[in-house]
């Protein structure tokens, strides 16, 4: 069943788990995360009929509310939010969509979190010879508003085989393209807030064509698919 807004019981429920987090109150509490948690799959789903209208979605993955702790310092069992991604379809359709739920800390995420090695130089590639593609797409102030600047990791120097001092080097030297949008708890709860996600994933379109483009093309712009 789809559901069309965020609850504050769902709220609730996240902000009881994270002061109690531990096998003995989430097993007392079953019954309260299976209702929260098929409510928030519900709303995913309709975030996902609304993709659906302007992208090819392959697959909705809703990420589980257990915590693999085998090699974190961080012990504690479970999550403190729900969270999902949306898989574009297709070979030459590039980049992805994230959603998180949590009280003080829910967002809206795109882009490229960790791309292959060859990936990565084709787009450092790419970035060599010129970025005034780039930059008008996320210059645009439509765009800026409501993503702001690309975000991601980077190194702090020009990667192995790169000029550090290219005037591109702001981008060459990132190992990440992404971009986030943060929600206030209020803005969650709206009864718009479905449709603020999707017109934020809509704006993105542009960045996902040129990637896309860039990571399914040589240096000469021939297609590298069958």
């Amino acid at each position: 069943m789809l559901e069309t807004n965020i609850t504050k019981s769902t709220f609730q429920f996240l902000n009881s788990l994270k002061k109690n987090n531990n096998r003995e109150w989430f097993a007392e509490h079953k019954t309260g995360f299976s209702t929260e948690s098929e409510k928030v799959k519900g709303f995913f789903n309709y975030v996902l009929e609304k993709l659906k209208s302007h992208d090819e979605i392959e697959r909705l993955k809703v990420f589980r509310i257990y915590r693999d702790v085998r090699f974190s310092k961080n012990k504690t069992p479970y999550k403190s939010n729900f969270s999902a991604s949306f898989t574009r379809a297709g070979s030459h359709r590039r980049g992805g969509y994230y959603l998180q739920i949590e009280p003080g800390n829910s967002f809206i995420a795109t882009g490229f979190w960790n791309p292959e090695k060859e990936d990565l130089l084709r787009i450092r590639k790419e970035w060599e010879i010129d970025v005034t593609e780039l930059v008008a797409i996320i210059e645009n102030d439509a765009f800026k508003k409501v993503w702001g600047a690309l975000e991601g990791e980077e190194l702090k120097t020009a990667p192995k085989g790169f000029d550090k001092d290219d005037p591109n080097i702001e981008f060459i030297r990132k190992k990440q393209f992404i971009f986030i949008r943060k929600f206030t708890d209020k803005e969650v709860l709206s009864i718009d807030f479905a449709a603020q996600i999707d017109e934020s994933f809509k704006l993105i379109k542009p960045y996902f064509n040129l990637m896309s483009s860039i990571l399914t093309t040589n240096l000469n712009g021939e297609s590298l698919l069958d």
